[in-house]
């Protein structure tokens, strides 16, 4: 077995990978960049070396600078993680060319099956079902267009060394055909180092399920069930789980001998993936395989009991699996959410900033969180946005799921927005409760963005009793103040008016007995009476007790006269008055916010990496005005309306904040 191994990544799978092997009793080595010079996977290192700036191209996409962290600290084996180099054949061998053991499949494997053309052309030698489509090269916009029409709209334009959904667009005419070539060549220069992208025809209503695959290279390769990965957004994935809630045993059983068959085929060793793309009849076609560790490995691991780190990194060292396709159990449920950086009420567009504040869930047996973040942690631009990945598991889908909702209201994160909202939107939409999943479901259940109505419709006297029981602990801390003078008994009153999203509701509440540290309330609101019942303490900003004998968690912060509480994805600014403040607050004004129509703002931290338009041109609605890049994904502004350009207020290559003022219009 190793005694050393360097894990070429960041973020939380390389804090994933150190995990497993500081229990194998195996050192690691981290490599950082400029800006991962605090990270935490740099912390959890044995040792730590500096290879590079920020921008990935400097840093993790060197294989040199791999290499050469090997030699300094004496790394016997590498773990690639995902993303960067982890698909690269010229990673494995320049490792292999050093003797130093590369914890994943051999180069013929990689270049066989990581390269989505060269992938989908063994396939379909190895007769394999597959989707009509263009394997070849595709040399510009033009022939993008001619290969679109000839297999017929839609088509999915994708790149050739592509993951993570960048360097992918959907086409739906010759316009979309040629601006999607363009982006996802641009996109998968920019991520992969490689622009080649391919075409294939985009089947309708599909849903994503991947087959798990483990072999050690000497006549073992077992299929460990399949994720169910359907819902995604700009074909990224957001939620995945495990099994999938529409194959049935046969369905399972077939796609995975098919996927088995397709690693014999090039030899493989270690963990890899088949993608599927399966219709609404369970008819399978092969979509790509990914030779490496997936994100979504975890909810595998919860229903099979297997760590895919540690067998990977067995394999890698010469062991045979000692395991049989009949001893791969199926236990339970398990479902991954995504906690991204990024503002779900602003089309998801990323958020970069520091981490004030960041308490994910406690972990036991049915919850697990894999995150490579820490409180006063940099979400920084460079990278992917991803918080954590938060996972649940349960005896059956729905268990797994309630689990889900409960631990998304209790991961409380400040200082940068996150989707937290719309993995709890999702979560309670009945399309999923009832497992009714496609790639389309995000588009078809939110086609117009997400909104605050989108999320699930929760009862205000939750909120209402939440915010006066908090508030009357704030009192009574207040009136045990020392120092009063004798004579001056304060008492704190039963009667208030708590004002939720500006609707007045009249509460009258008391003390109604205590169970150790747990105090309970009898609580009136508008006439309804309700019990209360927890153990908070002014400054937790955690309110965990029951309402009427339901559990609930709310999210607490003081905000000035008030609170800003969030449960089940939802935020309300509260204010707990008297009646009397409560008749003057009613008439104060609101004031109106500011005009900003005749601007175009940046929706995003970002580079402003192109501006379309000069001062004193006329521009009509729907024309590109700029495109600004973060996080690696390049975002095309348009004109909103016809309009006349006053004043350009930022230059191409500025570094832009959110809504900055890119453009003034007449």
């Amino acid at each position: 077995m190793f005694e050393k191994i360097l894990i070429a990544n960041r973020g939380e799978i390389a804090c994933r990978v150190i995990r497993t092997a500081r229990r194998m009793g195996i050192k690691t080595v981290a490599v950082y960049s400029d800006a991962d010079k605090n990270a935490l996977h740099v912390e959890m290192a044995d040792e730590a070396v500096h290879i590079g700036a920020a921008p990935s191209a400097q840093s993790y996409l060197l294989i040199d600078r791999i290499v050469d962290a090997c030699k300094k600290t004496g790394a016997q084996a590498v773990h690639p993680g995902y993303g960067f180099l982890s698909e690269k054949r010229e990673f494995q061998e320049a490792l292999a060319a050093n003797g130093i053991a590369f914890i994943g499949p051999d180069a013929h494997a990689i270049q066989a099956m990581g390269d989505k053309i060269e992938s989908k052309k063994l396939a379909k030698a190895a007769g394999v079902s597959t989707v009509p489509g263009y394997l070849g090269v595709i040399a510009d916009d033009s022939e993008a267009v001619t290969i679109a029409r000839d297999i017929g709209y839609p088509v999915m334009i994708k790149a050739s060394a592509g993951g993570g959904g960048k360097g992918m667009r959907v086409a739906w005419n010759d316009e979309e055909a040629r601006e999607g070539f363009r982006s996802a060549t641009n996109e998968a220069r920019s991520s992969f180092a490689d622009d080649r992208v391919f075409v294939e025809k985009y089947i309708q209503q599909p849903r994503h399920i991947e087959i798990q695959l483990l072999a050690d290279g000497q006549g073992t390769c077992l299929y460990l069930h399949e994720r169910e990965c359907s819902i995604q957004r700009r074909h990224q994935k957001v939620i995945e789980e495990a099994p999938s809630p529409f194959l049935d045993a046969a369905t399972r059983k077939a796609m995975g001998e098919q996927a088995v068959a397709l690693a014999n085929a090039v030899q493989y060793k270690s963990a890899g993936t088949v993608e599927f793309i399966v219709d609404a009849e369970r008819n399978f076609y092969f979509l790509e395989m990914n030779t490496r560790l997936q994100v979504e490995h975890p909810v595998t691991e919860l229903i099979t009991g297997l760590d895919l780190v540690e067998l990977m990194i067995r394999v890698a060292a010469g062991e045979k699996l000692a395991l049989r396709q009949e001893d791969i159990k199926l236990d339970g449920w398990a479902i991954e959410a995504r906690v991204y950086a990024e503002d779900p009420f602003r089309n998801f567009l990323p958020s970069t900033g520091r981490l004030s504040q960041y308490r994910p869930p406690a972990e036991d047996p049915n919850v697990r969180v894999d995150t490579g973040v820490f409180e006063g942690g940099e979400i920084s631009m460079y990278y992917d946005p991803m918080i954590a990945k938060l996972c649940t598991w349960g005896p059956t889908r729905d268990e797994a799921t309630a689990r889900m909702r409960e631990a998304l209201d209790q991961y409380y994160i400040r200082g940068v927005s996150h989707n937290i909202p719309f993995l709890a939107s999702l979560m309670a939409n009945q399309r999923f409760v009832d497992g009714r999943l496609t790639t389309n479901f995000i588009a078809e259940e939110y086609p117009n963005g997400f909104h605050a109505s989108d999320l699930p419709p929760e009862d205000p006297a939750i909120l209402v009793a939440v915010a006066a029981v908090i508030h009357r602990a704030l009192n009574d801390r207040d009136i045990q103040i020392s120092g009063k003078l004798p004579g001056n008994k304060v008492t704190v009153r039963d009667d208030w008016v708590v004002v939720l999203d500006g609707t007045a509701h009249p509460v009258h509440l008391h003390e109604a007995g205590a169970e150790g540290k747990r105090v309970a309330y009898a609580v009136e609101i508008d006439g309804a009476r309700h019990t209360v019942r927890s153990d908070w303490h002014i400054g937790e900003p955690l309110f965990r007790g029951t309402v009427d004998e339901h559990t609930v968690c709310v999210q607490v912060d003081r905000l000035g006269i008030g609170y800003r509480l969030h449960h089940s994805g939802a935020q309300a600014v509260v204010k707990v008055l008297t009646p009397n403040a409560a008749r003057l607050d009613a008439l104060m004004p609101v004031k109106a916010p500011p005009d900003m129509s005749k601007f175009l703002l940046s929706p995003m931290p970002g580079l402003l990496v192109s501006l379309a338009v000069a001062e004193g041109q006329e521009v009509k609605a729907g024309e590109v005005l700029a495109v600004v890049e973060a996080m690696k994904m390049e975002n095309i502004l348009r004109a909103a309306q016809d309009g006349t350009v006053a004043k350009i207020h930022a230059a191409p290559g500025s570094s832009l904040a959110v809504d900055q003022k890119i453009v003034e219009f007449a």
